[in-house]
């Protein structure tokens, strides 16, 4: 059997904190708002696996407010829902993510970013990015956001 999962995250702009994205550290940037590093991949492809799973989202998986979860790596949350989506039978097919955003410049990285993000899946991850032409959010420069969408199958 196989499933389709999407998942969305939008985080603003934080001076004070530095960017981690897709797994990588960005130095000279600015970070993402969030209770954890506000790794928006990480966190859109954690709700694309686990609604594909019909298992919840990343609220449910590790709560948004709790004290374990201040300035965590999101990784951390993706090996969450790997270890969930096992639990119930699925594994991962792939995965493919679109960034929205003005900054950063994503192509310099993005097949170390696929690397990164594919092993820690163990499954293939594309990453494509793209700006909002100066519309809304990510268009004003004030953050980004991330839709990914996750193909996974039943192991039984």
């Amino acid at each position: 059997m196989i499933r389709v999962g999407t998942g969305v995250d939008v985080h603003a702009f934080s001076e004070t904190s530095p960017l981690r994205l897709a797994g990588l550290f960005w130095p000279d940037e600015p970070g993402l708002s969030g209770h954890s590093d506000g790794d928006a991949v990480c966190h859109a492809v954690v709700d694309s696996l686990l609604s594909a799973a019909g298992l919840g989202d990343i609220g449910s998986l590790v709560g948004v407010d709790t004290p374990d979860t201040q300035n965590a790596v999101s990784t951390r949350f993706v090996t969450l829902a790997l270890q969930k989506l096992a639990r119930a039978g699925w594994r991962p097919v792939n995965v493919s993510v679109q960034i929205i955003g003005n900054r950063p410049r994503f192509a310099p990285r993005r097949q170390e970013a696929e690397r990164t993000m594919s092993q820690l899946l163990g499954a293939p991850v594309s990453l494509a990015a793209t700006t909002s032409d100066s519309l809304g959010l990510t268009g004003r420069g004030e953050g980004l956001a991330v839709i990914a969408t996750a193909l996974i199958e039943s192991v039984e």
